[in-house]
């Protein structure tokens, strides 16, 4: 049969009856409850085999594409084609009850023969089918079926808003027993069926003592006819579609719209179902796993009771049960009869209905049901069972046969606790430790096996509220561990010593809270707060509330008072009694004792007066003479009272405490949650008293997590990966990163193994990779204790992705008590937001406008403010802004009650309104958007359905796809030159030709038409007859009148607005390549990784470089198996990208085999041995030759695609050479040319200006460094050459400004300072009017350099204010960290301060950990070796030490750039410095130290890599060696030589310096030891230099004077 067609399917009705069975659908419609109805039929029981096991096994999957609708559909998959199967051989569903259905036959009795016959076959077909279906996810399904027949009657009850209806007599019983007795695959028939039934037609096994019997087949005779027979006994079916509308499975999708049917069916559904069917969304809306408590409720009847009687019974307590449910957010999901009962399965935690405290909730119902049931009439038993856990909520079954149900083991649990716990209400673990209630409400049963539970854990009898708890230990759950430091809170535990001081000092009250959201850390600090509070001089009394507490009245203060009369360790109340007696004498008539009795439970005699007294002159009478204790007991001794979990305060405990605390002098110490309701009065005056300190707890910082997981791991150190994966999901809160390490270690992705040392013997990629994710240590003052003896660390195992990870089920559940607490607009606001978030949590507006349905922005911006105001979103206007927010939680803070009192009433009236708008004018001018928890947006996403996904994140990529190019001020190119016309990245059918329009770039076939447009070279504009000189001003004066046209309004050539590539970034690129991976378009996903890799790299950013060139490669390996030419181009960038950071760090030998991996794809072999060298460098050098004599003209543009491999090659290239520079054996210098000449080539080739500057550029480098005069100055005028044919626009500018800074760079490297500052400043100018922060900052830290060895010092702070200023404004680090590089050279060398040493080190010691510092070799080396040296200076080794160690693990990572060796020079003038200690406190061993480092000293000149502006200071420094040897020959040639040099390079630092050294060296003046200490006190500040009260040539003299009375004591 067919099912209906489409057009009825939206019918409300239509999808109201697929959620019910025929005999409710057609039922007369009666107004009276309970009803009862009789008639005969046949029932079906089936019972599903694997079900429970399959969620359960979901409900553990470590990674979130194992959500609920893979699981609906594995589950639907099999019972839909049973339900079909049933409802073909004409079957009604009456009920789906978990993994189980029960279907009817309703016949009269004298048709029940045929109908079983019916229903046999049926059953054997369902068998049959089961065995044919493929198996999903390893789940081969097999069903135990029960068939009964007779007698039925069934019973509907309800109230006004709800209905239910079950099944009851003696034939449910016996269907029931008959499936109990099946095994897999059987049929099983109850007495009654076998009796009733065709037993002609049936062969059947006989069940030993059993009068039931097991079918084995149908024995029909030959000419019976199934067809005819089957069709016959339809006929007496009400309800069988037949004649016209025999293709429908069930009539019921021809109902047309009524009213009052539609109505009165509502009744059955649950308003979430209803919601659902209103909003016509689809079947699979509702489903997902998630965290619920499941209460069964199992009502017994007397055996002779008839169906009137029990309805009746069933209706009152259903009444009472819908009314406790109503109140406590619960739901009645099924009711169905059950072994002589009736059961109530009651679910709390469904969409919608989620609360907080919903374990308590469950628990206080069930206690209520249980009592009230238990005193209705004619119910014998009453039975309740209660669990916790994740199960699966959703709708199983056909499309036109479906409910709303659950499933897991969790609900099996409850089921069988009614069973085998009859007579009580019961509960298992989960729902214990989560229930918040105190323990003594529970009691522990013992322990049975029960059948289909494998280990349900201890079971405990909820036995309700009691009283006695107040006389339990005192004190906190929460207990201070010593060997557990407090991380994070400092700040808090000051205000408590500070609160105590003024208390004990003034003898006057004062209060304490610290507020804090459940999880953050509260308790904790009273812990620790309790521990600082024990003193000889006064008394500390602790208690901790729960939620019971503030239900009863005038709670909290008799628990304080048992401490305070130390009642809580009196063993009987005869002893209490006695202690009270003693107390209270004569602050209380022995006739009011009694009143004491319901308090302290003892047990004076009970006075007439007393026994007249009403409730509240009792409690007045109680709060005098507790008044009367704790004022005589404070003029004993001081009191601290500490409250944890002070919201759970009773109203007349406030009242109590207000009055104390203006009477006696205590302090008070409360910790609280957020106050849901309004204060009470007297609350409200504590809070917002004048001695009230009241703190809001701020979140933990992310290193202070990191600290935290070291601790409770037992490791040294874990992974960065780790560290920010806790840090963002735990947002800081103690709790949630205990709960989210705890599901880290149950999913087994966390690995222990012992520390290895600092020096790997081998470098790998993924041993680099470790290197990027530096362990975050746990802090040094807190060492972990090891019981085996060796240290370990934690890493995380091979391959496991973090942010794909299945959320911890509570913080789940925390976040779905959020979503149901809002409003619907709100939630499904979020549900979008989760989609446009799915990269980093991040979206912006304008792509969540697009996929949201019919919004318009007021709508959107209203809401998302509302959002904002309730924590959920956080807005920022741009992505520096939201990376500064991420650096640091937001800390604790002290509320001003006082002040807000002071403000005028109408002012307060209107300031939530006031914020509101504030915040949704924040959200109109933000750039990004921010899910504050990552939880949230997990949770929000997984509640889509796959369909509904992949639309969305189809409009997101067609949304981002248009602005997926650099920005307009970039020219929307591609961060990889010429990548798209390699990869076509359109997911629709736009072909490259649109594409390439869209992003401004020709087409290959444009290219090939325009190719007779190349310009020809241009005559020589240096004739050789210029001189050096002449050439230097024409070159200055060319850039002189480029910044000049610049200047120019009207030439239109400086750009309008900044580079904004940095935001596309963030907010295009990043999450148009996870839409791609979510919608599993991994080749266009791989290609937005690899532009993310290239933007990361222009920024300077290594370990953002490594996160997204992992999961590049990850792709990659995935799409290994197609190898077309797009990805042998992404794996040769790939390659070239790994290659560039290897480089960067130093890993030469690394990046030297990842370049020419990368150099082998792109079909550039690089030669590996001599004779393959030789051969290539004679080709190479036949092919330059052709190059620069053959006319520009000649010579074809290459297509895109090629020039997008000419690129990578150039880069690669220009990567090889300078790693040969650094090698010492001379063939390498061989590799070394080769690889220069290579990229001249390739450069010219591509024809593209940037690439043939830069190459020519990159050539001359290479030759000055090899000392080849003649060569490099050729090329030199070449690359500048090349820029005077340049036009004047756009992206000519944009090489000039290269050329000039790298002009500039070169100059300054060999040593030409004068001609470094000149192009320098010429290049700022050019960086400033382009607006290129990273170019600029890159041009001011060399030329602050230059004017630094010039003694320019004017010019020098005018830079660094620049560079200080780039650096704040564009939150850039480098520029920073090279800013207090500076700052300290100029400190130890020009004499002066220009920013203090403390403010420097401070800088070092907060960024130590940045993630961009961290991988930058040279800047570490200059700012750890100039604080060695300082401490050098100081001679305090101890510091010295801690410092240049580190350093040592720096020097290894060798790169060719002058800030490298500018580091390195430092690094050996601090261990130059430390052999005066050597050689005066080990003369034997100096001489071998002194060797060392004059060898060190000399090598590094030798290296024809080193800078020559640095040989100066390296000269200096081997005379200084020489000198403390005792070598007068070779110090004086070196001295010469240094002068020499800084002579030449006008280098008046150095200078200087040298002057003072030779006058000092050849005197007989002594240097005092603390030299250096006494020049500190001189160094003035630069503000002091300004203003003329220091003379300029005083400060040159402020130089450290370098000892050499060594050498007398040595000699």
């Amino acid at each position: 049969m067919n099912t209906q067609g489409e057009d009825s399917q939206h019918r409300a009705i239509v999808r109201i009856a697929a959620h019910l069975p025929d005999l409710i659908v057609y039922r007369p419609f009666s107004p009276e409850l309970p009803s009862v109805d009789h008639f005969d039929g046949v029932l079906m029981f089936v019972d599903i085999s694997g079900f429970t096991e399959m969620t359960e096994k979901f409900s553990r999957a470590m990674y979130m594409d194992r959500g609920a609708e893979q699981l609906v559909e594995i589950l639907n998959y099999h019972i839909s084609a049973i339900v079909e199967k049933v409802l073909n051989f004409g079957g009604d569903i009456l009920k789906f009850a978990g993994d189980a259905l029960l279907a009817i036959w309703k016949v009269g009795r004298e048709r029940l023969k045929g109908t079983i016959t019916v229903a046999v076959k049926c059953s054997l077909e369902v068998h049959r089918l089961l065995e044919a279906q493929e198996p999903k996810e390893g789940l081969d399904v097999r069903v135990k079926i029960g068939l009964a027949a007779g007698h039925i009657t069934m019973l509907v009850f309800g109230d006004k808003t709800h209905n239910h209806f079950v099944m009851a007599g003696q034939v449910v019983e016996d269907v029931r027993l008959a499936q109990n007795m099946a095994q897999m695959n059987d049929i099983i028939l109850s007495p009654n069926c076998w009796q009733l039934c065709d037993r002609s037609m049936i062969e059947i096994e006989r069940i030993p003592n059993e009068r039931a019997v097991k079918v084995t087949f149908l024995k029909t005779p030959p000419s019976f006819n199934f067809d005819e027979f089957f069709t016959n006994c339809m006929t007496f079916m009400d309800y069988y579609p037949s004649g016209d509308h025999k293709s429908l499975l069930r009539l019921t999708c021809k109902l047309e719209s009524d009213p009052e049917l539609e109505l009165s069916l509502q009744k059955y559904l649950m308003d979430s179902i209803l919601k659902q069917i209103d909003d016509k969304q689809l079947r699979g809306y509702l489903s997902e796993l998630r965290p619920v408590t499941i209460v069964f409720v199992n009502l017994l009847f007397k055996d002779q009771d008839k169906a009137e009687v029990i309805g009746s019974a069933i209706q009152e307590a259903f009444v009472h049960i819908s009314s406790v449910l109503r109140v406590f957010r619960g739901q009645i999901n099924k009711v169905f009869m059950f072994d002589k009962g009736c059961c109530f399965l009651c679910v709390f935690g469904f969409p919608g209905e989620k609360a907080p405290d919903e374990v308590t909730q469950a628990l206080e119902s069930a206690v209520d049901i249980f009592t009230f049931c238990s005193q209705v009439p004619h119910i014998h038993t009453v039975s309740v069972g209660v669990t916790s856990g994740i199960v699966f909520c959703g709708i199983i079954g056909h499309s036109m046969r479906h409910e709303y149900t659950v499933i897991g083991q969790t609900v099996n649990t409850a089921a069988r606790m009614i069973v085998y716990y009859p007579g009580i209400v019961t509960c298992d673990s989960v729902t214990y430790k989560g229930s918040n209630l105190p323990a003594y409400s529970f009691k522990e049963l013992q322990k049975k096996t029960m059948r289909g539970v494998a280990d349900s854990g201890p079971v405990y009898q909820c036995l309700g509220i009691k009283r006695e708890d107040i006389f339990g230990e005192p004190g906190l759950t929460c207990n201070r561990n010593k060997h557990y430091p407090l991380l994070g809170r400092d700040k808090e535990i000051d205000h408590f010593m500070r609160t105590k001081k003024e208390f004990l000092t003034h003898n006057c009250s004062r209060v304490l809270v610290y507020e804090g959201a459940s999880g953050c850390g509260k308790s904790q600090i009273l812990a620790q707060i309790e521990c600082l509070a024990q003193n000889e001089n006064h008394r500390t009394i602790t208690i901790e509330l729960t939620k019971i507490s503030f239900q009863k009245n005038f709670y909290t203060i008799p628990m304080l008072m048992v401490n305070v009369l130390h009642l809580h360790s009196c063993k009987n109340y005869r002893e209490r009694q006695t202690n009270l007696q003693n107390k209270v004498n004569g602050l209380l008539d022995k006739k009011f004792y009694c009143i004491l009795n319901n308090i302290f439970y003892v047990q004076f005699p009970v006075s007439r007066e007393v026994s007249k007294m009403s409730a509240l002159r009792k409690q007045n009478h109680l709060e005098e003479l507790f008044m009367k204790i704790l004022k005589q007991t404070v003029n004993e001794e001081r009191i601290i009272f500490i409250i944890d979990e002070g919201q759970f305060v009773d109203l007349a405990s406030w009242a109590f405490l207000e009055k104390l605390l203006q009477t006696a002098p205590v302090f008070l110490v409360m910790s609280l949650s957020p106050f849901t309701d309004a204060l009470c009065p007297a609350a409200s005056t504590v809070m917002r008293s004048r001695t009230t300190t009241h703190i809001i707890l701020g979140a933990m910082q992310p290193a202070d997590i990191g600290h935290k997981v070291c601790l409770d791991l037992g490791v040294r150190s874990i992974p960065k990966e780790l560290n920010s994966y806790l840090a963002e999901g735990s947002c800081g809160i103690p709790l949630y990163c205990e709960e989210l390490l705890t599901n880290l270690k149950h999913d087994r992705v966390l690995v222990f193994q012992p520390m290895e040392s600092e020096e790997e013997p081998s470098m790998d990629w993924n041993s680099l990779l470790r290197s990027f994710a530096k362990p975050i240590g746990e802090p040094k003052t807190f060492p972990v204790s090891n019981d085996e003896g060796s240290e370990k660390v934690c890493n995380l195992v091979s391959g496991v992705v973090l942010k794909n990870l299945l959320p911890p089920a509570s913080l789940k559940e925390t976040c779905l008590v959020q979503l149901d607490s809002m409003s619907f607009s709100h939630q499904m606001l979020v549900r979008y937001a989760a989609v446009a978030a799915v990269a980093s949590l991040t979206f912006t507006t304008g792509l969540l406008l697009e996929i949201l349905p019919c919004w318009n922005m007021k709508m959107m911006t209203k809401a998302l403010a509302g959002l904002m105001k309730s924590g959920v979103f956080g807005c920022f206007r741009s992505s520096k802004e939201l990376r500064t927010a991420l650096e640091h939680n937001e800390a604790s803070f002290e509320v001003h009650h006082r002040s807000s009192c002071l403000k005028p009433r109408e002012g307060v009236a209107c300031g939530e309104q006031e914020e509101l708008h504030e915040l949704e004018s924040k959200v109109i001018e933000c750039l990004v958007i921010r899910f504050c928890r990552p939880v949230m947006q997990q949770t929000a996403y997984e509640l889509w359905l796959k369909d509904q996904k992949r639309a969305m994140h189809l409009t997101c990529v067609h949304f981002l796809e248009e602005n997926a190019h650099r920005c307009d001020r970039c020219r929307s190119r591609d961060f990889i030159p010429f990548h798209h016309f390699v990869v076509d990245t359109r997911l629709n059918a736009l072909d490259i030709k649109e594409m390439a329009k869209s992003h401004r770039f020709q087409t290959e076939e444009e290219t090939t038409f325009s190719k007779t447009q190349i310009p020809k070279r241009s005559e020589k504009i240096f004739p050789e007859n210029l001189s050096p000189e002449e050439i230097r001003e024409k070159i200055l004066n060319f850039f002189d009148t480029i910044i000049a046209k610049m200047k120019t309004p009207e030439r239109d050539l400086v750009p309008l607005e900044p580079c904004r590539c940095e935001e596309i970034l963030e907010t295009v690129f990043r999450p148009l390549a996870y839409h791609f991976l979510a919608l599993g378009e991994n080749n266009k996903a791989l290609y937005y990784f690899l532009e993310i890799v290239s933007a990361y790299l222009t920024l300077g950013d290594n370990y953002m470089v490594y996160v997204y060139l992992n999961e590049g490669e990850r792709l990659l390996k995935m799409l290994k198996k197609e190898n077309s030419c797009s990805q042998t181009f992404e794996s040769a960038t790939l390659y070239s990208f790994k290659g560039q950071v290897c480089f960067s760090e130093g890993q030469m030998v690394l990046a030297e085999k990842m370049l020419r991996k990368a150099l082998r794809l792109l079909n550039r072999i690089f030669p590996c041995n001599l004779i393959s060298l030789f051969l290539q460098t004679h080709v190479e050098k036949n092919r330059h030759f052709r190059y620069m004599s053959q006319p520009a003209h000649k010579s074809l543009l290459p297509g895109k695609k090629r020039l997008a491999q000419l690129c990578q090659q150039t880069a690669c290239l220009s990567l090889l050479w300078q790693i040969y520079s650094l090698k010492d054996f001379f063939n390498y210098k061989h590799y070394g040319h080769l690889a220069a000449m290579m990229q001249v080539n390739t450069a010219l080739e591509s024809q593209d200006d940037f690439q043939i500057v830069k190459a020519y550029l990159d050539y001359s480098l290479h030759h000055q460094l090899a000392g080849y005069e003649g060569v490099w100055f050729k090329y030199e005028v070449l690359a500048v050459e090349q820029l005077f044919n340049l036009p004047l626009k756009g992206e000519g500018i944009e090489i000039i400004t290269y050329a000039a800074y790298m002009l500039s760079y070169i100059k300054f490297m060999m040593g030409y300072l004068d001609l470094a500052i000149d192009l320098g400043s010429r290049a700022h100018k050019l960086c400033a009017l382009l607006r290129n922060p990273n170019e600029c900052y890159m041009v001011l830290c060399w030329l602050s350099k230059s004017l630094f060895l010039k003694s320019r010092h004017k010019q020098l702070v005018q830079v660094l204010g620049r560079l200080w200023d780039l650096s704040v404004a564009e939150e850039h680090i480098l520029s920073k960290a090279f800013f207090y590089f500076v700052c300290l050279d100029i400190m130890l060398y020009s004499g002066f301060v220009y920013r203090p040493f403390e403010e420097c080190l401070d800088f070092i010691k907060q960024n130590k950990d940045n993630r961009i510092l961290r991988l930058q070799s040279g800047i570490l080396l200059g700012l750890y070796s100039c604080v060695a040296i300082w401490y050098a200076r100081l001679q305090e080794w101890n510091y010295f030490h801690e410092f240049s160690d580190t350093v040592k693990n720096l020097v290894p990572r060798r790169t060719p750039t002058a800030l490298y060796y500018e580091g390195i020079s430092r690094f050996l003038e601090g261990q130059v410095l430390h052999l005066q200690k050597k050689i005066e406190e080990q003369p034997s061993s100096a001489q071998e130290s002194g060797a060392e480092a004059l060898k060190n000293l000399e090598s590094l000149v030798a290296h024809n890599t080193v800078s020559p502006v640095f040989y100066p200071r390296l000269y200096h420094l081997m005379a200084y060696v020489c000198t403390l040897m005792g070598d007068v020959q070779n110090c004086d040639l070196f001295l010469n030589t240094a002068l020499q040099l800084s002579e030449t390079q006008g280098n008046e630092l150095e200078k200087c310096w040298l002057n003072i050294s030779k006058e000092g060296w050849y005197t007989a003046s002594e240097f005092p030891e603390d030299q250096w200490n006494q020049t500190l006190l001189s160094l003035p500040s630069w503000q002091k230099i300004v203003s003329g009260k220091v003379n300029m040539q005083d400060v040159q003299k402020n130089k450290f004077l370098m000892r050499t009375n060594i050498l007398d004591k040595s000699v």
